[in-house]
């Protein structure tokens, strides 16, 4: 994954309102759920909820799809999955090295 969009994805989940909601998809499954679920279960109200939601579509995080009347928002794994990938890829490569 390349740093700048590792440094997008993260700086949108470094907002407490946007992880809460990246996880309530994660935890509701690959159908996610729609919008109007997802302001029942925050609590969010909605001019608000859509800001949030734009912008983790932007960073590709989340996508949206409508169905009828309804707006779905579902969590995006494999993105969700390279993230985590990218962050813990070279864990603990320096522990045995070295100095000097």
């Amino acid at each position: 994954m390349d740093l700048e969009i590792a440094a997008a994805r993260c700086a949108e989940i470094g907002n407490v309102t946007r992880l809460s909601i990246l996880r309530l998809l994660v935890k509701a499954g690959r159908n996610g759920l729609s919008v109007g679920e997802i302001q029942r279960h925050l609590g969010i109200p909605g001019s608000t909820l859509s800001h949030h939601l734009q912008r983790l579509v932007q960073v590709a995080l989340i996508s949206q799809r409508r169905a009828s009347r309804m707006l779905y928002c579902e969590p995006q794994y494999q993105e969700i999955r390279e993230l985590a990938e990218f962050l813990l890829a070279e864990c603990c490569s320096l522990e045995n090295r070295q100095d000097g």
